[in-house]
């Protein structure tokens, strides 16, 4: 397994930098649970079509 990380996880990473997010804040937003939310960061499983699109409307239209 590579040790980059895919664009989205990066993605994710940079948000909640930026943001001062936490995983537990995106999970609650999104429906999605923090381990998925965290599995989902270090690349130990890939998002569904729906997780995609409900991290990606989040990260978009947070304030």
């Amino acid at each position: 397994m590579s040790n980059e990380l895919s664009d989205f996880a990066e993605q994710i990473i940079q948000f909640e930098k930026k943001k001062h997010l936490a995983d537990n804040d995106i999970a609650f937003s999104t429906q999605i649970s923090v381990e998925q939310i965290h599995n989902i960061k270090s690349m130990k499983t890939q998002p569904t079509k729906d997780e995609v699109n409900a991290l990606t409307k989040f990260m978009r239209n947070y304030k």
